[in-house]
């Protein structure tokens, strides 16, 4: 019989055992984490650790090691060593994010797989009569694209009527979320002539990035009658403490690639042990393990790579090699990157697109606005000019919508501020390489560059 790589957890039909705790080890060094990311191009300033993450070198061994136990033998790895080692990942992460159990959670491929779990069984409320045509449901304005087309193209198509919540920015407080949802609430509910079947709202948005009072809102929810919560998290754990008990959503989902240190790609979704509709969740791909609950639907879904959704305990291990754990990256990692966007905006004669407590580990810096972001379509291919000219990877995001009844935040030579980096802290990173990326827009202001050099010929943008 083969054996799995992490241990000896076996699935007992409810919550798996976590495996023994290893012995305590001395502190990782600045040398190891050096070892530990040595994958990484050197020649890049790599400041986006959000958008796809980062893995370490020793949780990517232990990934070969599964990939090789498949390979020698696969059925045995099937029938002795899968399930088990997918019920030590579910333990891990119900451990780390205060769940009631690894019967909580279910692994799949990422928050976006997370979303269509969900909003599939949306459609077919609206399909089998429970809900009304033209019942609502409800999203943040900057919901991630994936998710609001997956809103789109399950919700709306079934019949329910999609209402957006337009936060501003840039934000002053988390007072001024929670009074835009309320507004765009009691929109939703159309004086009460309306049920708000579910709300979707991130924990972190993306694009602009910043930390939404989730808890504050998902008990708003529950004092206006929304039937369901479901609560985005793709950028949150490793970023900020979870507690999904004390948030009290419906449904819960995160990345696990992003800022958990897994490789691509592993996220999972939390559904409380008392919701009484879990049994009717399904994975979007219908497998042998159809009817058996979504945690083992999820953990068969056909032959595949299974080996991204096995790590979660090294990745845990990994980061328990740090003062703190996970908590101590996430707080070091939030009080570096406040420090490197202040010191960025201070170059820049700019600001902070939200104070520090509405941040994680990213943060959005205001570029000049001499460069004239003024679209997305511009915001991408200054990216694109950023990384081919000067070796920085940062995304940009445009930013077209303004406070309600204020002016556009400018500068301090008084130009608009209509494009920010998102810039993120991970424990790779050195001061160095914010210095690329603060001299290298230095020296496009220097030049007196503006994005519409960058546009297709004779193209002007509509106002």
């Amino acid at each position: 019989m083969a054996s799995a790589p992490h241990g000896d957890t076996a699935e007992n039909g409810d919550d798996a055992a976590a495996a023994p705790a290893k012995p305590p080890r001395a502190p990782i060094t600045d040398a190891e984490i050096r070892v530990e990311f040595a994958h990484h191009d050197g020649a890049v300033a790599r400041v986006n650790n959000g958008t796809f993450g980062c893995c370490p070198a020793s949780v990517l061994a232990a990934r070969s090691r599964w990939q090789r136990l498949f390979l020698s033998q696969p059925d045995a790895f099937y029938f002795h060593s899968l399930q088990p080692g997918l019920a030590a990942s579910r333990a891990a992460v119900a451990a780390a994010v205060g769940a009631g159990g690894a019967s909580e959670v279910s692994l799949v491929d990422n928050a976006t797989t997370a979303a269509a779990i969900v909003m599939q069984h949306v459609a077919w409320s609206f399909a089998e009569g429970r809900f009304a045509p033209g019942d609502a449901v409800l999203m943040l304005h900057y919901t991630y694209s994936s998710v609001k087309n997956s809103i789109h193209a399950y919700a709306a198509r079934a019949g329910a009527t999609v209402v957006e919540v337009p936060l501003p920015f840039p934000v002053s407080s988390p007072a001024a979320v929670v009074a835009e949802f309320r507004a765009a609430l009691s929109v939703a509910k159309s004086g009460g002539r309306r049920r708000v079947r579910l709300a979707v709202i991130d924990h972190i948005t993306s694009m602009p990035s910043v930390v939404i009072p989730v808890r504050e809102l998902v008990a708003i929810c529950r004092e206006e009658g929304v039937d369901k919560v479901f609560v985005d998290a793709a950028h949150a754990i490793g970023q900020v403490r979870i507690d999904v008990r004390d948030i009290g959503a419906d449904f819960y989902a995160s990345n696990l690639h992003k800022w958990f240190f897994c490789p691509s790609a592993v996220a999972f979704l939390h559904i409380r042990k008392d919701e009484p509709i879990a049994s009717e969740l399904h994975h979007p791909v219908v497998s042998s393990e159809y009817g058996n609950g979504l945690p083992m639907e999820s953990a068969w879904i056909g032959v595949r790579d299974y080996s991204a959704q096995l790590v979660v305990p090294d990745a845990v291990d990994f980061m328990s090699r740090f003062e703190g754990g996970i908590e101590g990256i996430s707080r070091r990692n939030h009080e570096k990157v406040v420090e490197m966007g202040k010191m960025l905006a201070e170059a820049w004669g700019t600001f902070l697109g939200s104070p520090p407590e509405l941040c994680g580990s990213m943060v959005m810096v205001g570029l000049p606005g001499c460069l004239g972001v003024g679209s997305d379509d511009d915001g991408m291919r200054l990216r694109d000019m950023l990384r081919n000219d000067f070796n920085v990877e940062v995304p940009i995001f445009h930013n077209s919508r303004s406070v309600e009844g204020e002016e556009m935040a400018k500068d301090a030579n008084g130009d608009e501020v209509t494009g920010y980096v998102r810039i993120s802290h991970q424990v790779y990173n050195v001061r160095e390489e914010y210095e690329v990326l603060r001299d290298a827009v230095n020296k496009l202001v220097l030049d007196g560059f503006s994005c519409s050099k960058l546009r297709p010929s004779g193209k002007v943008l509509s106002h």
